[in-house]
């Protein structure tokens, strides 16, 4: 029956695929396509804006918003490239003013950075983007049928008649018939330009129908008609004129990627000659084929590279003309820890390993920490370290440090993120961890090891930058360190939880007697006291509230509590992330023999095997821990502090 229903389900499927391919066929005459350009002219755009349009109708949020460091997210990208939104904006940006037919439409836009950095990603996507946005009604795209170039239909209106059309119907009409179609127009078609048939088109790179793809192969076996298109032996005996269209394939990458997006992988790398036809395409929009004249093209051309080829490129005084012709954006490497984290956790949730082996919690952060400090440069600030600013670009608080300081730090950085460990690398070294024989978990601690251990296999990796990333591995360990004790912290506490609200209860009630001028009563003995100056300090040291900053932490708490106390709500230690924090601290520096002496224990007692118990169901339940990492957590920190 289930395999019955499973037949069912796919038969459904592909009934549904095939009405889908149905709802995209439409076939009519020039006439009837004018009519519905003229009602919408967007189906006329030419290929920057359709670009543009594609990626803005996804949307946009912003971050940070109403601060100096507020950046636009285009979630078009926002679920595959994570920490890149600068360079990104920067794209959209060359897409916005291309859209607009400014001159920036005639570049080649290049993008520039280190291996694994997102460049090709960026490329594929807006390749698989427009696959789909042509099969949508928003992004819908026709072509005059057999047209190898699936050429707009608008290029039909003689050049005599286009400015009062344009005047008309408020359409923009640029580019001229290709050869073939301009064959078929005087010798089908009769010169009938209100009968020549247009199509609805589906861009795909499979099929070659707006988007074309080039990778340069050895130097010496290049050739320029795979780029545009060549003569047809066969056809030629039959005709017998060269110059005769249909004696010519206007297959080319060039030709296809007509009124879509041409890809050229490592265009850097490219013979010149095929350089020279990327120079007049971008600079006149015209491709020279065979014995005929310039034929227009309409099309995005994008290419990715590295920076040692780009430096090259930039030395030959051959290449001065290009050079003038490419728009450079640099693709560096993410440099916050939170967006590395999920970059791993995408590319991991696609490996079926994912589905045996738990990861524990932390390992990929800890992982991303090491990978983000390879590409940070040291700061020149006395103050501050490596550790401070990976921090810091993550928007964590860092003491004494705000907003202005990290602006400054990226503005005294020359290169920053083209160099590191790429994401490639330390997703390999996790697969590679997580395949390994009963393995069942792994933890920061194995993530760190084996990306330790990848070194030497690593070829790009010299002897200086070996030393560089063993004290970054270090360094990763140490962050690793407080964050278990924190982990276990917080687990404790909630097996000591009335005493942490004893505590946070006794900090509240001399804060308010401290900010009111008051003095405290002693619950015994009924004496009146002054504030417990050692008490309050004893808990706000934890978090690192300095003694002149003690003031107005507190009086921050008291508005807190004034603000729960209108509102009718009880005040905790929940209530407040920082005070929650160092509450918890205090109590597990008040506590750490016990926790020592619980975890440590080779045979604990009762008392003990409980609190072990509450602790590692603690950590299951609300840490995302499995038992053999949460024993396993608890362990190392037991042997932290016995240090």
């Amino acid at each position: 029956m289930a395999e019955q229903d499973k037949k069912l389900s796919l038969s459904d499927l592909l009934e549904a695929h095939r009405r889908e391919r149905e709802r995209l066929v439409w076939e009519g005459t020039f006439r009837e396509y004018f009519e519905l350009v003229s009602a919408n002219p967007r189906l006329a755009s030419l290929s920057h804006a359709r670009i543009c349009d594609m990626i803005l109708a996804a949307g946009t949020e912003k971050i940070a918003e109403g601060t100096r460091d507020e950046i636009t997210r285009y979630k078009f990208f926002s679920d595959e490239l994570f920490g890149i939104e600068e360079p990104i904006a920067k794209i959209i940006e060359y897409f916005k003013s291309a859209a607009q037919r400014l001159e920036v439409r005639k570049r080649i836009l290049l993008l520039m950075g280190p291996v694994g950095g997102g460049k090709s990603t960026i490329v594929t996507m807006l390749k698989r983007g427009l696959e789909d946005w042509s099969r949508s009604e928003a992004g819908a795209v026709y072509g005059i049928k057999n047209c190898p170039m699936h050429e707009e239909p608008l290029h039909l209106i003689p050049l005599e008649l286009r400015p009062e059309i344009e005047r008309h119907y408020g359409l923009y009409i640029e580019g001229e018939l290709c050869p073939q179609c301009r064959y078929n127009l005087e010798h089908i078609y009769h010169g009938k330009h209100e009968d020549v048939l247009i199509e609805r088109i589906a861009f795909s790179e499979k099929d070659r129908v707006g988007i074309g793809t080039f990778a340069p192969s050895d130097p010496k076996s290049q050739d320029i008609t795979e780029l545009t298109g060549s003569i047809d032996l066969s056809t030629i005996g039959e005709i017998g004129v060269e110059s005769d269209p249909r004696a010519y394939r206007f297959d080319g990458e060039l030709n296809i990627a007509n009124r879509g997006l041409m890809e050229f992988i490592e265009i850097l790398k490219c013979d010149e000659k095929f350089l020279y036809s990327l120079l007049t395409l971008s600079q006149e929009q015209n491709i020279k084929t065979g014995r005929f004249a310039m034929i227009y093209a309409d099309e995005v051309i994008m290419s990715h590279t590295n920076e040692n080829e780009y430096t090259a490129f930039v030395g030959n005084r051959k290449s001065e003309a290009l050079q003038d012709r490419i728009i450079i954006v640099k693709v560096p490497y993410n440099l916050k820890v939170s967006q590395e984290e999920r970059i791993y956790d995408k590319l991991l949730k696609q490996s079926e390993a994912m589905r045996n082996v738990h990861i524990a919690p932390n390992t990929l952060k800890i992982a991303a920490m090491f990978a983000v400090m390879t590409r940070l440069e040291e700061p020149k600030k006395a103050n501050v370290d490596i550790v401070k600013k990976m921090k810091l670009y993550d928007g964590e608080d860092v003491e004494s440090f705000k907003s202005k300081d990290v602006k400054e730090l990226k503005d005294e950085t020359v290169r920053e993120g083209m160099n590191g460990i790429s994401p490639r690398y330390i997703i390999n070294r996790l697969s590679n961890a997580l395949v390994r024989d009963n393995i069942t978990c792994i933890n920061p601690l194995d993530a760190l090891l084996t990306i330790k251990n990848g070194f030497d296999q690593h070829t790009g990796i010299n002897a200086e930058e070996r030393d560089r990333y063993l004290n970054l591995i270090a360094q990763a360990r140490r962050e690793y360190d407080n964050i278990a004790k924190i982990e276990v912290q917080r687990a404790f506490v909630y097996s000591f939880e009335e005493m942490a609200k004893n505590m946070c209860n006794a900090y509240l009630d001399n804060v308010e007697a401290y900010c009111n001028k008051e003095k405290i009563k002693d619950p015994i003995t009924e004496e009146e006291l002054e504030p417990d100056e050692r008490l309050m300090r004893s808990i706000e040291e934890q978090i690192g509230i300095s003694e002149n900053a003690k003031n107005t932490f507190r009086q921050e708490i008291l508005i807190r509590i004034s603000s729960y106390s209108r509102k009718g709500k009880t005040f905790d230690y929940n209530s407040h992330e920082r005070l929650k924090e160092a509450i918890e601290k205090k109590l597990f520096s008040d506590l750490k023999d016990v926790v020592k002496i619980t975890t440590s224990a080779k045979t604990p007692d009762a008392d003990q095997l409980r609190r072990i118990n509450e602790v590692i169901d603690r950590l299951v339940t609300d840490h995302g821990y499995c038992t053999v990492c949460a024993n396993e957590l608890l362990n190392y920190v037991g042997t932290l502090l016995s240090r």
